[in-house]
Parts: C-alpha cells; sequence; structure tokens
C-alpha cells in the first residue's frame, strides 16, 4: 500500500475508525454528483481506543466486521484516516523546485520540521498553489508526517477485517474534501472546520478553498462523560446519557449544567487560541465562519458558547447536504441525528482508488 494523503476511477469505503465511534461510508458516482449507498455507526466501548491508540484489536475487528455483515458491504478497498500525536502536518517554504526534485530532497528537507525520528515516520508533500499566480523564488509545501507504528496499528486492524487499505488521510484533509462538495466558497473567504471526536478535536482552516492551518488538540467528548461519571458516581451509559441531554435520575440537571458549561468554556478557549495562532501567522486575517462537527459537537450550548467567544458565526456541518440520500433505502431521522458524526467519513468515501 503506498502511504497517500493527497490529491483527488473507482470509490472507496470511508472507514472512520474513531476511539467513541466505528462510521463507515459509501458513496456512488454519478453524472449528477454524489449518492449515498451505504452509511453505519457502531459505538465502541470506551476502553477500546484510548486517545486514538488501539488498545484491543480483537474487539476493534469485531465491531467493524459486524457493521460491514449489517450493511451487506462486499467491495473490499477502503480509506481511512489518522490523526493526533503521531500526525505531523505543516505549511513550510522552500526554494522552488519540481514535484521529481522535492520527491528525492523531501527527507532531509522535512528533519528539521518533524519531532521524531526521521526514520521512524512516513512523509508525504503536496505543492500549494499561488493564488496570485505571481512568480516567486520560494514555494508553499503542506508537509506530513505520521509514525509508522500508527500506520502499522490502524493498517492491521482494517486488514484484518477483511478490507485491503487503499488510501490512508489525515483527518484534517477528510474534513476539507467533505467541505469541498458541499459548501460554496467565496474568493478569499477563511472558515474554520472544527470536528470534536471522543478523544481529539481536528481544527483546519481554510482560505478560498485551499489549506491555510490544521492543529489536532487531545481533547473531545470523552472529556465530558469521564467528568460527569466521576462527579455523580454514575457508569458510563448513564453519563452518556447526560451529556446527550437525557433525563438520568440520579443526575441533577442545574449541576450538569453548570459541569457542561465549564467544559464547553476549556474546548471552546482551545478553539479561540487556535485561532489567535493562526491570525498571529497569518497577517492577523480574522475568520468568517465556523463550521462544526463530530459527535461532541452536539453537546448543549457549545455551538452558542463558541459562537460568543469566538465572535464568529457558527453552523454544524451537513455533511450530507448534497449528497443525493434514496428515502426508500435509509431513515433519514437517523441521518439527520448521525449528520454530525459523518464529516470524516464523507471525506474518506470521497477518496478513490489510484488517489496518490
Amino acid at each position: 500500500m503506498g502511504f497517500s494523503l493527497f490529491s483527488q476511477p473507482k470509490s472507496l469505503i470511508g472507514l472512520d475508525i474513531g476511539s467513541g465511534a466505528i462510521k463507515l461510508v459509501q458513496l456512488s458516482k454519478g453524472n449528477s454528483g454524489y449518492k449515498l449507498k451505504r452509511f453505519g455507526v457502531r459505538t465502541l466501548e470506551s476502553e477500546l481506543i484510548v486517545d486514538g491508540t488501539i488498545m484491543d484489536a480483537e474487539r476493534v475487528i469485531s465491531v467493524i466486521k459486524d457493521l460491514l455483515d449489517e450493511l451487506s458491504v462486499k467491495e473490499k478497498e477502503a480509506a481511512f484516516s489518522v490523526s493526533g500525536h503521531s500526525v505531523i502536518v505543516k505549511k513550510i517554504q522552500l526554494p522552488v523546485m519540481t514535484e521529481e526534485e522535492l520527491d528525492e530532497s523531501i527527507k532531509w528537507e522535512a528533519e528539521q520540521y518533524i519531532p521524531f525520528d526521521i526514520n521512524d515516520v512516513n512523509i508525504d508533500f503536496h505543492i500549494l498553489e499561488e493564488e496570485d499566480g505571481e512568480a516567486r523564488d520560494q514555494m508553499d509545501v503542506l508537509l506530513v508526517a505520521v509514525k509508522k507504528e500508527k500506520l502499522t496499528e490502524y493498517t492491521s486492524v482494517v486488514n484484518e477485517s477483511g478490507l485491503s487499505s487503499a488510501v490512508v488521510d489525515v483527518d484534517a484533509f477528510t474534513l476539507e474534501n467533505m467541505f469541498g462538495i458541499n459548501y460554496e466558497v467565496m474568493e478569499g473567504e477563511i472558515i474554520a472546520l472544527v470536528d470534536i471526536g471522543a478523544s481529539v478535536m481536528n481544527i483546519n482552516i481554510i482560505k478560498g478553498g485551499t489549506f491555510a492551518f490544521t492543529r489536532d488538540i487531545s481533547i473531545g467528548g470523552n472529556r465530558y462523560t469521564e467528568t460527569i461519571q466521576r462527579e455523580f458516581n454514575v457508569n458510563y451509559e448513564q453519563a452518556e446519557k447526560a451529556k446527550r441531554g437525557e433525563d438520568v435520575e440520579e443526575i441533577d440537571p442545574e449541576m450538569l449544567s453548570n459541569i457542561v458549561n465549564l467544559l464547553n468554556d476549556k474546548i471552546v478557549s482551545e478553539v479561540v487560541r487556535s485561532f489567535d495562532y493562526f491570525k498571529t501567522t497569518s497577517n492577523n486575517e480574522e475568520i468568517d465562519r465556523i463550521l462544526l462537527s463530530g459527535g461532541g459537537a452536539k453537546v448543549a450550548n457549545l455551538v452558542s458558547c463558541l459562537e460568543e467567544k469566538s465572535g464568529v458565526p457558527v453552523e454544524m456541518v451537513n455533511p450530507f447536504k448534497r449528497i443525493e440520500i434514496p428515502e426508500t433505502q435509509f431513515d433519514l431521522d437517523f441521518i439527520r441525528e448521525m449528520a454530525p458524526l459523518a464529516s470524516v467519513g464523507v471525506g474518506l468515501a470521497l477518496r478513490e482508488v489510484g488517489d496518490r
């Protein structure tokens, strides 16, 4: 399997292996655009994948196999993605050279930007197009490095589930793919895609439709669940219900609301800090809107808290916005409820066999 992060033919199964759930998305492509072929979500017990590290491969494989059976998936080629501490994404400037020249020198160039031993990572790059098209002696390059052990861990789980790993992506870029087919981009508009998973939050800022900045932060929906469990002495299932806004007998609603609001503040302050850092590296450019996704994005009052603290309009992403959904095949209420969790899966399902 070639390590493949970029470029945009046969479609793939998008398999989003998250700490909280496995999401599977399959699309078919026709003349009028994309159509949803399969979609399924299976929650994972909290101890199976911790902070993006697979702790119990056998049980994760079993969940993936169950999902493949439930959705009657016959195809074998899949795309999956990675994020978190083991992934480094940096925009760097290098002297102008051809892709072939960069291919030969990238390992040496990358060494100064990557905090891991260069022999322990797989590297990929993408030369970013200049917006104004002027000739320059420097070029912007997107550099990506992923720890080999992380790739091996995820690849073996995918393969042992009976699938073949055709494409490996990075969560932040899958969000960009999903956004690209569903939303219009105004020239020069700066949009932050914020995906809050169970244990990792991905922030991807795009300007005029092209990559500008990304950051992974090790905080997510599990932080709410763990705090609720600890504060109210309830089990994981009860804490999850309470987090979703359902009534749980042992939990005082007012105290719960205070805890959730405190954690919302913590998550939002991480997002705002990332935005501030982006501004310092980009001539103080302002973000025009925030698109929010991920299971953690559904927590009560998070959208209003983010809007208030960032001063930027926030909307929940609909990753199926321009994807045709056959009403006879899918429960539309389920699709609507699960849509925030499907962003990475949709981005993966848009990849094609043979992508670089």
